[in-house]
């Protein structure tokens, strides 16, 4: 399933699987100047090859190596001739086999397993015919992902360094403390549009990335208070948010509340 929408000299390609005709878990591929910034879940692949046929496609960068993110890498380099771009910590990722990189069950229903692609390390800025990028590195959601920032026409692709709402779970392998210093570096800029890898694309971006710091900030100090009081993660996690969200069953522990918790707490820096 996919949409389209055009922003300016940006092209978004809103992206995800269709089961029994409805989407599951939209993610994003923007097209702009000849770079494609992602490129969606392998289901719909073809898709997306299919509606850049005619768009001209020079390279595409990674914001990290997560499947929803990288399932037409092979297809539009082998189609189309795209150099593939991403954080040198991320190559490995991405040339990886089933084998290498197996997923849980609910990735494999929900994306699927990407053909390996094979990408050269991003530098500090990226240009293309029009513009020039600068290539932001934001660990904690990956280690290896990235942002690409436009600073004369103030647009920030955040892949999901940025994912709206206030969280109440976590993957297992995020870590909350470096999210939240990475959109500390986000929010420092000049940003008139910030695209997600969701596909919302917000103008108030200041506003919404200073408004998850203090949430998260406030929530893991309220996270460690709880466990200096002798409170096991569990306990903290139905203190601070109640009962564990559907997600955290339907990932079979992946993605919950108990993670965030653990993560507030065992990867807060003031504890190294």
């Amino acid at each position: 399933m996919i949409s389209t929408e055009v922003i300016g000299s940006v092209k978004k390609f809103r992206l995800a699987r269709s089961i029994l005709g409805r989407p599951v878990y939209y993610t994003a591929a923007y097209w702009v100047d000849g770079l494609m910034i992602d490129t969606g879940c392998s289901y719909t692949a073809k898709e997306l090859v299919s509606a850049t046929e005619n768009h001209d496609l020079d390279s595409i960068v990674n914001t990290h190596s997560h499947e929803d993110h990288i399932g037409a890498n092979e297809m539009l380099s082998k189609e189309r001739g795209a150099r593939i771009f991403a954080h040198d910590s991320a190559l490995p990722a991405l040339a990886a086999g089933k084998k290498q990189k197996p997923l849980k069950p609910y990735q494999v229903v929900m994306w699927g397993y990407p053909e390996p692609s094979h990408a050269a390390p991003i530098r500090e800025t990226f240009d293309t015919s029009h513009y020039r990028f600068k290539v932001i590195h934001t660990p904690g959601h990956s280690p290896d992902h990235i942002c690409l920032y436009e600073p004369e026409e103030g647009w920030l692709f955040c892949g999901d360094a940025y994912i709206g709402g206030r969280d109440r779970a976590l993957r297992a392998d995020y870590n909350i403390w470096q999210i939240i210093a990475s959109l500390k570096k986000l929010s420092a800029l000049d940003i008139r549009l910030l695209f997600t890898g969701s596909g919302s694309v917000r103008e108030n971006a200041r506003s919404l990335l200073l408004g998850k710091i203090d949430y998260l900030e406030s929530t893991g100090e309220q996270s460690l208070e709880l466990n200096r009081q002798g409170m096991g993660y569990d306990q903290i996690r139905r203190t601070l948010f109640g009962r564990e969200a559907l997600i955290a069953y339907v990932t079979l522990g992946h993605f919950s509340g108990r993670n965030l918790v653990r993560s507030f707490i065992e990867d807060c820096p003031s504890r190294s």
